[in-house]
């Protein structure tokens, strides 16, 4: 067991806080695990130019080593170093990096396989945060960071959900408030002129296409992967941000989710809702993520409100299925992993 170190650093400006970084990013270079917020979720972070380091960061977090890991760098141009860019990396870079964008590229030798899962290609990322920029810079090196929570989990938005899963697991937890976004960051391969959406985020398909053209869907955003089929970025696995009780997405007109939902809640179900559906249901086992047409709000709130679950009396938990339009895919692409797939239309039952 670790002896976890809280570090609160809220803009790294202070004596204090600089001392703290600085003692961070020792800590990274010698080889161990701090933990560190970006503006999407906490990540978990290594040096990504270590394989050990990777070994542990899959220790901690109890992750299979076939799920690659993206490395964070401290500005676009540092990519360079670790892999292959091109034309289409510095007209996405000059528009969304530094940002909630991570790029699927060709890997250079100088990124250990380990760090990879093993694939020949390498997830860069260069985060908004200016607390994660300056502790990657102090360090030297690139940090190597899945989200800060158990495999399978809710992606961990403040320091206290970080504790509930990695208290003894990691050196350092550098807490530096609540995340700004609150789902992980778009992931984008970009292989020669064709660019690949794996994982939606807050930078949206019509987001990347004003800024490059045409960007293909992969199928695993929003259906399961095939038996045996490779992972190619963090966050398609079959099962993932998922509370510790069974989920289940509700679809159809909103008149027949309500009454759907106020059934199960007789049946000591938890409901995860939009707040005015919270109006016409019980509120002993409600949670809310935002209103119905506030989607930024619904991201910002998701993670928490899947942890929140956990807390609740019941045996299973309900929620809407979102819509796939727009910022509303990033919604369903994680919903539909932590529902494992599963989805009930009552207007057609």
């Amino acid at each position: 067991m670790i002896n976890t170190e809280i570090l609160p650093v809220t803009a790294g400006k202070t004596e204090t806080e600089q001392l703290h970084l600085r003692r961070a990013a020792d800590c990274i270079k010698t080889g161990g695990l701090v933990v560190f917020p970006t503006e999407t979720v906490y990540g978990l972070g290594g040096n990504a130019l270590d394989g050990e380091a990777a070994k542990k960061i899959y220790a901690a977090k109890g992750r299979p080593s076939d799920n690659p890991l993206i490395i964070h760098v401290s500005t676009p141009e540092e990519a360079e170093k670790y892999a292959y860019t091109g034309e289409l990396y510095y007209k996405l870079a000059e528009r969304f990096m530094p940002g909630p964008l991570t790029l699927v590229l060709t890997a250079k030798d100088t990124v250990p396989k380990n760090t990879r899962g093993g694939l020949d290609t390498v997830a860069v990322r260069c985060p908004e945060n200016m607390i994660a920029r300056e502790l990657i810079r102090l360090a030297g090196v690139p940090i190597a960071a899945p989200s800060a929570n158990l495999s399978g989990s809710p992606s961990p938005t403040t320091a206290r959900h970080v504790l509930e899963d990695m208290s003894g697991r990691v050196d350092m937890i550098i807490d530096g408030g609540a995340a700004d976004f609150g789902l992980e960051s778009t992931i984008l391969k970009i292989d020669g002129d064709v660019a690949t959406l794996l994982r939606p985020g807050k930078i949206t398909k019509a987001d990347l296409e004003a800024c490059i053209g045409i960007v293909e869907v992969s199928h695993a955003v929003t259906e399961a992967l095939a038996p045996g089929e490779r992972v190619l970025s963090p966050g398609m696995k079959y099962r993932h941000y998922a509370p510790d009780k069974p989920l289940t997405l509700v679809g159809g007109s909103d008149e027949a989710r309500i009454a759907f939902f106020a059934e199960r809640q007789k049946e000591g179900a938890v409901i995860i809702c939009y707040d005015e559906q919270a109006a016409k249901l019980m509120p002993d086992s409600v949670i809310t993520i935002g209103a119905g047409d506030d989607l930024e709000a619904q991201g910002h709130r998701l993670f928490a409100a899947l942890r929140e679950c956990n807390s609740l009396e019941g045996k299973c938990v309900y929620a809407n299925l979102p819509s796939t339009d727009g910022f509303g895919l990033a919604l369903y692409n994680r919903l539909i992993r932590a529902a494992a797939h599963t989805v009930v239309y009552p207007d057609e039952l």
